[in-house]
């Protein structure tokens, strides 16, 4: 008979962590993401706890991960360890090993719910590059006064169509920078949900209801949390941590 193998020891820490993607590395797939980040626990030589089985694998959750070609200062992992660890240490020590351009923002204690549960939607900025400010203007209100909006897109099960505008929570033209006046700067909320909604699926969207054309457009997610549904706002995911930490 094939031997068992060895039963890892459960972990005694959680750690959530807040990291960005900036710059030319908002072009890294999740896949690469998380190939960097397992060698950057493996080089700050964070404690890891280990999944059991024949090919043990480091306890370490993903979620809510950006598209690819997204800048985002919102992103969220979640590692068990096999060791008591000051959050301070692990934050100096993730960051420092991980590339420019991802970068760690907070670490806190897990509370012991589910990360995943708490990120209900995104704030994303998306700036529409050659979209006269007027015509994305009456674009957004077209759109917003549509019930529903058909889009499709191309998944690995084939072609998808689905209601994109089911997941607007909210969307508003934002002021511009100084010196992009010209540019029209979209502030949208979308509510997480299956198939996600993605900023692409916006700009198609606003494509189907209003014929407005997007030659190209920078993504940037700027919050991932705990929707509110009075306001319509995105809160922060790792509020209850901190607290729990606190006492």
């Amino acid at each position: 008979m094939r031997e068992q193998p060895e039963q890892q020891a459960p972990p005694v820490q959680r750690l959530r962590l807040h990291y960005a993607k900036r710059g030319r590395l908002r072009f890294t797939s999740h896949r690469d993401f998380s190939r960097a980040f397992e060698r950057a626990v493996f080089r700050a030589r964070i404690p890891m706890a280990y999944s059991s089985g024949f090919n043990p694998h480091p306890r370490i959750s993903y979620m809510g991960a950006a598209p690819m070609g997204s800048a985002s200062e919102a992103e969220y992992v979640e590692i068990a360890l096999s060791e008591v660890v000051d959050p301070a240490r692990a934050h100096a020590d993730i960051d420092e090993a991980l590339p420019d351009g991802l970068d760690v923002l907070e670490v806190v204690v897990s509370a012991g719910d589910s990360l995943a549960d708490r990120l209900e939607a995104s704030w994303w900025r998306i700036t529409l590059v050659d979209s006269p400010l007027e015509e994305a203007r009456l674009a957004v209100e077209t759109l917003l006064a549509t019930e529903e909006v058909i889009v499709e897109r191309m998944t690995k099960k084939g072609l998808r169509s689905f209601d994109a505008r089911a997941a607007i929570v909210s969307a508003a033209l934002a002021d511009p920078a100084s010196g992009e006046s010209s540019c029209a700067i979209l502030d949208v909320v979308l509510r997480h949900g299956s198939p996600s909604v993605r900023p692409d699926d916006v700009l198609a969207a606003l494509h189907e209801t209003s014929g407005l054309r997007v030659t190209a457009a920078l993504q940037q997610r700027l919050a991932q949390g705990p929707l509110d549904g009075g306001s319509g706002t995105v809160g922060d995911p790792l509020t209850p941590d901190r607290d729990a930490a606190g006492q």
